[in-house]
């Protein structure tokens, strides 16, 4: 009986040194290595915790990923890895190192709807979600992303079609991942919402036109309205907006430019409509596009406060002009009354 709990003592001995070893070993091995800035980390998939580990020690966040792995699973801490962008640094704290792969990173940008394709990749870049070149050049193939959407996407440009809205795009979420994002909005915000209307890409033209033009959805479809005179009786359209979609620029037009910048966006030069959308409209635009109100105006012109002064006549809209400038003049006069 003393042999057998001497051997018993024994085995006890050797299993609480092994343990010890081995709870060494892992206390050594998860100890923060180096040090450096901060940087983002991004999992398509979800993964298993090894998985993911094996990825950081190879890139030099953590000493040894099998050590690491074992301690969460003593911590009851060794659930997946959601696919997501992290942020870590090399020297983090094992604790901080678990707790940072459980919280994927939420980065809330807004799309605005006067954006076009080539403002919008440049936003996206200076949130680190691609590169503006990658986000151009996958615009540019639409092909890649009909499969994601019911409704028919043109051939050979995105433009119009990616939804103005606020996304959740995180750093490295990349070009794909964030059309792909916009373009289920824009199916289910405006191609369902509007019961999949046939003539598409028309009314996003117009729709693309109308936001820029109008600053109220009230006023939305009557302008879609002045949009669609014009075309019945052969007018050209005239409206600045797409001469700057031209020019790839936002700014106040030189009078010169409306006849000198020669481009199929011109339409002081060319009749009838662009070749495409010249930005990304919202549901209301596109609504207006296409149900357009009925009436004789063939001008507008802006106000102050944001409406707009609607005529038929020339002669009116050339008056009409004339209240614009006084309107802004008075304003004007008010700012430096009161400075």
């Amino acid at each position: 009986m003393k042999r057998l709990r001497r051997f018993l003592f024994l085995l006890i001995l050797l299993a609480a040194l092994a343990l010890g070893g081995v709870a060494g070993w892992v206390n050594q091995e998860t100890q923060p290595i180096g040090s450096g800035e901060p940087k983002y980390l991004r999992f398509e998939d979800d993964l298993p915790l090894r998985t993911a580990l094996d990825r950081l020690e190879r890139e030099g966040y953590i000493k040894n990923a099998q050590a690491l792995e074992l301690y969460a699973r003593y911590r009851r801490d060794s659930l997946p890895v959601s696919n997501g962008t992290y942020q870590l640094s090399p020297g983090m704290h094992r604790n901080r190192v678990l707790q940072a792969l459980r919280k994927p990173i939420r980065q809330m940008v807004r799309v605005p709807s006067f954006y076009w394709i080539a403002r919008t990749a440049e936003l996206l870049e200076s949130k680190g979600v691609c590169t503006a070149e990658e986000y151009v050049a996958a615009t540019q193939t639409p092909g890649l992303f009909q499969s994601l959407v019911s409704f028919p996407l043109p051939e050979d440009s995105l433009e119009g079609y990616l939804y103005p809205d606020t996304y959740d795009f995180p750093p490295l979420l990349g070009a794909h991942g964030a059309i792909a994002r916009q373009l289920k909005a824009f199916e289910s915000k405006v191609y369902e919402a509007l019961d999949k209307p046939q003539d598409l890409h028309r009314a996003v033209i117009i729709g693309s036109m109308v936001q820029l033009e109008a600053a109220l959805d009230e006023e939305r479809p009557r302008i879609a309205g002045v949009i669609e005179n014009r075309i019945r009786l052969g007018m050209r359209l005239q409206i600045d907006a797409t001469v700057n979609y031209g020019l790839q620029v936002w700014r106040p037009l030189l009078v010169s430019e409306y006849q000198s910048v020669k481009s199929p966006y011109n339409t002081y030069r060319i009749a009838g409509l662009p070749p495409g959308p010249i930005c990304s409209p919202t549901v209301a635009s596109i609504g207006g596009a296409l149900k357009p109100e009925t009436h004789d105006y063939l001008y507008y012109v802006a106000m102050p406060d944001r409406y707009h002064l609607f005529s038929t006549r020339y002669e009116d809209h050339l008056a009409n002009i004339r209240k614009r400038r006084q309107a802004i003049a008075a304003l004007k006069a008010q700012e430096q009354a009161s400075s």
